[in-house]
């Protein structure tokens, strides 16, 4: 189920961040404890999938950047809703933070392209370093 993360829940998150198969941080340096308690508690928030006390999942909104900062689930949990539970609870956030335009960008050719293409998410350009910028420009309740 999900919760809000917590200071607790770093450790596993980072764990789990460095052990998907897609979407590898190109430096894994850069991934350290206090960044990610900044992210979860100052700069934004988290949110954890917890079964049977394993974090099988988790999603960090920024609300100063306006973006999905983190969306990840554990290899081989992907297709059981997880992550978009985890994703609509970070866009719900970002929403009741403010109706400003939300921005994430993932790797091309990855099953996270596709997913955020079916989620409604839109592209919006080609980065230099080969990530794609999506959008989610209207709040998902106001569509008509």
């Amino acid at each position: 189920m999900r919760r809000q993360a917590h200071a607790g829940d770093v450790e596993a998150v980072n764990a789990l961040r460095l052990r998907v198969r897609e979407n590898i941080l190109c430096r894994p340096e850069w991934l350290t404890s206090e960044r990610t308690l900044e992210a979860i508690s100052e700069t934004g928030r988290g949110w954890v999938w917890e079964e049977d006390g394993a974090i099988l999942g988790f999603s960090v909104a920024n609300a100063r950047e306006r973006n999905i900062w983190a969306l990840f689930i554990e290899p081989g949990q992907e297709g059981r809703g997880i992550g978009r539970d985890l994703l609509d609870a970070a866009v719900q956030w970002l929403w009741s933070q403010s109706s400003r335009k939300i921005w994430l960008t993932t790797d091309q050719g990855t099953r996270a392209e596709g997913f955020y293409r079916a989620a409604g998410w839109q592209e919006v350009a080609r980065l230099k370093n080969g990530e794609i910028r999506f959008e989610l420009l209207i709040h998902p309740d106001l569509h008509t």
